[in-house]
């Protein structure tokens, strides 16, 4: 009797043991983002992902385009019929 609850102590002690250090296996995650962004008005340099007439690097255009989306599309009072 008291063999097996030497022998269910030691499995839980080692069992505890060994779950403890698998914590410490983890590897440091870091996200693989670019050092410096860049500014949203200089594009994505794929044509397909830009406005008709819009060019890339044009700031006073896609701040001109913002304007434009933000009454057309989501002005709530300008839905209204």
């Amino acid at each position: 009797m008291k063999r097996s609850i030497k022998n269910l102590a030691l499995t839980a002690a080692i069992s505890l043991a060994a779950s403890s250090l698998i914590a410490c296996g983890d590897k440091q995650q870091t996200a693989a983002t670019p050092s410096k962004d860049a500014a949203p008005y200089s594009g994505t340099g794929v044509a397909s992902f830009t406005a008709p007439g819009w060019k890339a690097g044009d700031k006073t255009a896609w701040e001109q385009q913002l304007k434009t989306r933000m009454q057309n599309g989501q002005n709530e009072y300008n839905k209204v019929n």
